[in-house]
């Protein structure tokens, strides 16, 4: 008899191996890492492109005081956000089939906002830099300007080499590229990095700074205006500053979408267009 039972228990014990290995759970798949992942971030992005759909609109973040770009204008006697980025953001809205809702902020609290999820994206006018581009992802380049210095008319022929400017104070948006480049090829300068270019403008026309660097299209709106201010013929070193729109980390199916957008405005040269009925609107003010 107690040979039986010996082969008895050991039939018990096989079985209840092959009991446990059909129930084992699927969590090891999970925990390799493989496919499953894959899908399920390809899911995540998925969703936020439809979230957007659903909720029927979409949360631009700017910095409206960077004209042509993006910039507040009165039309029929109401404070409206114009400007060529602007233009492009509705056109997204409008290939989502959603509605566009502009929120103005300082340019260097963008990149957060878009982080916490307070914007669905940004269009300011920004260039993807190494640094952003750890931190959200970017459409395409849409627009590339020529980086230009501004000084006082009275200053035009004082300040025309970047040696001119050693020991001077030279202005800069806070947080874009051209502190940047102030801090780059302007090492004998000192840099007064503010939020607003309308600030720097009235920095530089009330003598706190000396100069002002600014893209080509901005410079030219503001200059429109005020008289008082040249461009100096000051030549800064070529780069790769072409503005995109940033997205939050992960979102593919966002970015591909704008990027159909941008390659339709880009083909047909509607962006050119834009942004010559955005100048016109500046000198119009």
């Amino acid at each position: 008899m107690s040979k039986y039972k010996a082969i008895a228990l050991m039939l018990m014990s096989l079985l209840l191996i092959i009991t446990a290995c059909g129930t084992k759970p699927a969590a090891t798949t999970e925990q390799t890492g493989g496919g499953d992942h894959s899908s399920q971030n390809a899911q995540q992005t998925q969703s936020t492109l439809e979230k957007i759909k659903q909720a029927g609109k979409i949360v631009v973040g700017t910095s409206a005081d960077y004209p042509p770009y993006e910039f507040h204008k009165e039309i029929n006697k109401k404070d409206e956000i114009v400007g060529f980025d602007i233009e492009i953001a509705k056109e997204i809205a409008k290939d989502l089939g959603v509605e566009l809702e502009i929120r103005d902020m300082k340019f260097e609290g963008l990149l957060a906002a878009l982080q916490a999820g307070n914007v669905d994206f940004v269009i300011s006018g920004m260039t993807p830099s190494p640094e952003r581009m750890n931190a959200v992802d970017f459409t395409k380049i849409y627009y590339t300007a020529v980086q230009k210095v501004v000084v006082r008319a009275e200053d035009k022929d004082r300040f025309n080499t970047i040696e001119s400017l050693k020991g001077m104070k030279v202005g800069a948006q806070k947080g874009a590229t051209q502190e940047k480049i102030v801090k780059e090829q302007m090492p004998g300068s000192e840099v007064k990095p503010l939020g607003k270019i309308s600030d720097l403008m009235m920095e530089l026309k009330n003598k706190k700074i000396d100069a002002l660097v600014v893209e080509l299209p901005v410079a030219e709106a503001y200059l429109t205006k005020n008289k008082d201010l040249v461009i100096s013929d000051i030549k800064l070193a070529s780069e790769d500053s072409g503005s995109a729109i940033a997205v939050k980390k992960g979102r593919s199916d966002l970015v591909e979408a704008m990027n159909q957008t941008l390659d339709r405005l880009i083909q047909d040269k509607s962006i050119d267009k834009m942004v010559a009925e955005a100048n016109e609107l500046v000198e119009a003010q």
